[in-house]
């Protein structure tokens, strides 16, 4: 098939991690024999978007079937815009990441146009509590990494949509089993705060900086050194004071995963994952599991991640273990730490058996084609 992807790579550049999300489904789909056509709506073309743009594109061979395109116009990078149309015009499916694309000539010649939401909850919860347009009446079927959501386990409505839900994919080629520890600590890479937390009947859905805060004094129940890489705006000094007081070392995320290749480095060179989730994706027990820690998982690194109701899809205790109170977070270290090997191995075949995009991308396939 012609699969059209469409997601934020430049648009926010330097974002290693970032970046990878979106390139497990053109990379995995690509590797399965399809054609595929990478195209990123921006709302300026910088010299800093072109750059990091042409650099991803290069790195994974993406030259003549991707492009920047100026959001409302018909300007671009890469790929022209009639080169687009043409495409556009024999594609079968489009998978429109938090639909960003918006472009008419581009998506209506397309007959499988899928949402595909890679925040649960925020999504729905912007649609449905504050009226903001997330631009799903463009679409024809709607795909959610929110394992639970629409069942009775998460409460966050479902906008009248059907969400199909899937796991995230992983192309193991790219992500081999690592064996040399660089950084001997739990890391992770992520935002202090993100955007948009929301209210939603009385409570407060909000980012990792207040899923975070309950878990400032980790470091002192355990021996084991925890450097997540952190974007920390320098005027959140008590939460800064209170990350350096406690020892937590706090990395900068542009120094250790600002390209694809550093984030593999970083990730891969790891002793594992402490994985904190946005405090939204916690309370809404959506099943929200991170693309990061698929990563993790697949270079062989043991993933303790906050619980978000994942373990209702995904088996816990042998390579991924889940926390939801500081008292389990350091438990959690604790075990990983007893049988460290056997955690490795089974990260990997948890990897291979649940996220490979060999098995994830054709079942996904088949189910928005039926």
């Amino acid at each position: 098939m012609r699969i059209f992807v469409s997601g934020m790579i430049a648009g926010d550049s330097h974002q290693g991690g970032a970046t990878w999300a979106v390139l497990q489904y053109v990379l995995g789909l690509r590797s399965l024999g399809h054609d595929v056509v990478f195209v990123e709506p921006v709302k300026a073309l910088t010299n800093t978007s072109v750059r990091y743009f042409r650099d991803v594109v290069r790195d994974f061979g993406m030259e003549n079937r991707a492009a920047l395109l100026l959001a409302g116009s018909t300007e671009t990078e890469g790929l022209s815009h009639a080169e687009l149309r043409s495409l556009a015009a024999g594609a079968d499916v489009i998978f429109n990441i938090s639909g960003m694309l918006a472009d008419v000539a581009l998506l209506e010649p397309i007959p499988r146009r899928v949402y595909l939401d890679l925040d649960p909850a925020f999504i729905q919860l912007w649609h449905s509590e504050y009226g903001i347009d997330m631009r799903f009446d463009a679409h024809t079927h709607f795909v959610t990494i929110g394992l639970s959501l629409g069942s009775p386990a998460c409460a966050v409505p479902t906008c009248r949509r059907d969400w199909l839900t899937t796991l995230q994919p992983i192309v193991l080629a790219e992500w081999p089993v690592q064996t040399t520890i660089l950084t001997d600590a739990l890391t992770t890479v992520g935002n202090w705060r993100g955007y948009g937390s929301v209210e939603f009947r009385g409570e407060h859905y909000g980012q990792k900086a207040h899923s975070m805060r309950q878990f400032f004094s980790l470091p002192k129940r355990t021996k084991q050194a925890l450097a997540p890489a952190l974007s920390i705006h320098p005027d959140e000094k008590s939460d800064l004071a209170a990350l350096a007081v406690n020892g937590w070392s706090v990395l900068d995320p542009s120094h250790v995963a600002a390209t694809p290749a550093a984030y593999r480095e970083f990730v891969g060179g790891s002793r594992g994952e402490f994985g904190i989730a946005k405090s939204g994706y916690v309370l809404s027990r959506c099943g929200w599991f991170s693309d990061r820690s698929v990563c993790y998982l697949a270079s062989g690194r043991p993933v303790l991640a906050q619980d978000t109701g994942f373990g209702l899809h995904l088996p816990t205790g042998e390579g991924l273990l889940a926390f939801d109170t500081i008292e389990s977070a350091a438990a959690g270290i604790e075990e990983m730490n007893r049988d460290y090997s056997g955690h490795c191995r089974a990260a990997r075949a948890l990897a291979e058996s649940h996220f490979d995009s060999r098995k994830v991308l054709p079942h996904l396939l088949e189910r928005v084609a039926a």
